[in-house]
């Protein structure tokens, strides 16, 4: 019987479980898949020779991740690589905003938009600067983080602590016109909040746009050398070199629960995989209250709460393998790992808006990713492996393209929705398209099939929009991986502090369940000092 159960071997699941074998416990850890990783995964499946990653590519919340730094995975074979220039947001104009790790570099092509803007940003990145350490100790520890949000208070105090969080609040849109004169400094901001599901008006855009922006100023948005999937070798070895076992193919459908407290998982085949200590979940809070978990062990409250989570945006994701080098208008979008799609606020305030009224975008906002650019082991010299992703909404109503998607996405629709794509990147790449050897499409149930986490494509275990977040994440009153039934923890995205490749919410959780049985431990040690003082009080 190991100590603890681990249910899934994404990143989470995977840092929950090495986390709790540095501390001595035995560890096995049950994915349903065929192999670990969950969204951080790659194959060779497009083309021979093309290396193209599954879901996520970009890593700069992993880069800045105290957690998988002390993990160290450099000893276990993981290696970074990093793109000429971190992300690139071209014009159909020619103009283009790059963001560079190189301040200077950003600063310069953001004076071109509007003389000064360079030095705006030079501002900003100063604020972040002075104030990073705090805030990434905030951002990384359980809610509510009382020793980073202490320092952090000091700091501010009477160093413009309220306007800081002032901005934090605004919408992106509205940090943009205050900072910046010219769109590329606006440009930037936006489409980094448009990585999580947040719209150009949205409340906490701007703070969100804001932290994507200076994680990539300061460590880039590397990858994984080969492929995203090394991270995930990285740690599922380190596990295994510590003793812990990792099994696959094995999916729980069943967390066993007695007098609400956890004891162990079922297998969908039958399987009782008992628990000594702890249950450890890496996967989505519908899934764990609302299929895991009997109804009966768990607070009406929660019940009630779970018919109110929300989402994220589905995403729509396309591979490519590349005869050539993405022919970009702006020949400065050539040496981005990133590029954003968009020409303009406004059209990304319009691709929003168009999710918002669960249409299918017509003009959709694309992320698209340079991978042989960034790692040049990717793909054969001369050639580009690449893929881009937007997102559509969970419950589409409508076509704002007119081409009759519906959201069953089928065979048809995944064509249609393709070449929407497709004609996105034309429009700031002409001859783009004659350069396909071949493509796969990965629509919402697609990726949901490979992943259950992605529900309907969604990529952030549930909105990222503030009434989603810190103490309501993932449901009010809650913010940490405790859940209401003892000895079962949430290690998963759903938790604060949500989507991405850090760690957190694992190790999160494992500290929960560590510092648990610590405190059992101390209880029962006062139970027997309390029952001999009785005894030498009674002789």
């Amino acid at each position: 019987m190991p100590d603890a159960v681990v249910i899934g071997a994404g990143p989470n699941g995977l840092v929950a479980a090495n986390l709790l074998a540095d501390a001595g416990w035995s560890v096995e850890v049950l994915e349903e898949q065929p192999e670990p990783g969950g969204a951080v995964r790659h194959d060779s499946e497009v083309a021979p020779g093309f290396v193209n990653d599954l879901f996520s590519s970009f890593y700069p919340l992993a880069a800045a991740s105290p957690v998988l730094a002390g993990l160290r995975l450099q000893e276990h074979g993981l290696r970074w690589a990093h793109a000429p220039h971190v992300l690139a947001h071209p014009l159909t104009d020619g103009t283009c905003a790059v963001l560079d790790r190189d301040v200077g570099t950003t600063a310069a092509s953001l004076d071109v938009f509007a003389p000064g803007d360079g030095a705006a940003w030079e501002h900003l990145h100063d604020v972040w600067d002075r104030y990073r350490a705090d805030i990434l100790d905030a951002l990384f520890t359980p809610f509510p983080p009382v020793k980073a949000a202490a320092r952090l208070a000091l700091r501010l105090r009477g160093a413009g602590g309220l306007r800081l969080a002032r901005t934090l609040v605004l919408p992106v849109r509205r940090l943009g016109e205050e900072e910046f004169r010219g769109e590329g400094g606006r440009l930037l901001l936006a489409g980094n909040a448009l990585h999580a599901d947040l719209a150009p008006e949205a409340a906490g855009s701007g703070g969100f746009g804001w932290l994507m922006s200076m994680l990539g100023q300061t460590y880039g948005f590397p990858v994984p050398v080969g492929g995203s999937g090394a991270l995930t070798e990285a740690l599922a070895r380190r596990l295994r070199s510590l003793g812990g076992i990792l099994r696959c193919g094995q999916r729980v459908d069943h967390v066993v629960v007695r007098d609400r407290r956890a004891l162990g998982v079922r297998t969908a085949g039958g399987e009782t995989v008992a628990a000594r200590r702890a249950v450890l979940a890496d996967v989505s809070v519908p899934a764990l209250y609302g299929t895991l978990v009997d109804p009966a062990d768990l607070p009406g409250q929660v019940l009630a709460d779970l018919e109110r989570f929300q989402w994220d945006f589905a995403t729509f994701k396309v591979d490519w393998a590349l005869d050539g080098p993405v022919p970009w208008q702006c020949a400065r979008a050539a040496g981005a790992g990133t590029v954003h799609l968009s020409d303009g606020l406004d059209e990304l305030t319009r691709f929003a808006a168009q999710i918002a009224m669960r249409q299918v975008p017509d003009r959709p906002f694309a992320l698209f990713g340079q991978m042989t650019t960034t790692d040049p082991s990717r793909s054969p010299e001369g050639t580009e492996s690449a893929w881009a992703y937007t997102h559509v909404p969970q419950d589409v109503r409508g076509d704002a393209g007119d081409e009759g998607i519906g959201g069953s996405w089928d065979t048809k629709e995944q064509e249609l929705m393709a070449d929407r794509v497709e004609r996105q990147v034309e429009r700031f790449a002409p001859g783009f398209r004659s350069l396909i050897r071949a493509r796969r499409i990965l629509a919402p149930p697609t990726l949901q099939s490979m992943d259950a986490n992605l529900h309907g494509g969604a990529i952030n275990g549930g909105t990222t929009a503030m009434h989603q977040q810190l103490f309501f994440r993932p449901v009010p009153g809650t913010g940490r991986p405790e859940t209401p039934v003892a000895g079962l923890y949430l290690a998963s995205a759903g938790a604060h502090p949500g989507g991405g490749v850090h760690g957190a919410p694992g190790a999160n959780a494992a500290r929960a369940a560590l510092r648990q049985h610590r405190l059992a431990g101390l209880t029962r040690v006062q139970r027997v000092l309390t029952r001999r003082d009785r005894t030498g009080d009674r002789r």
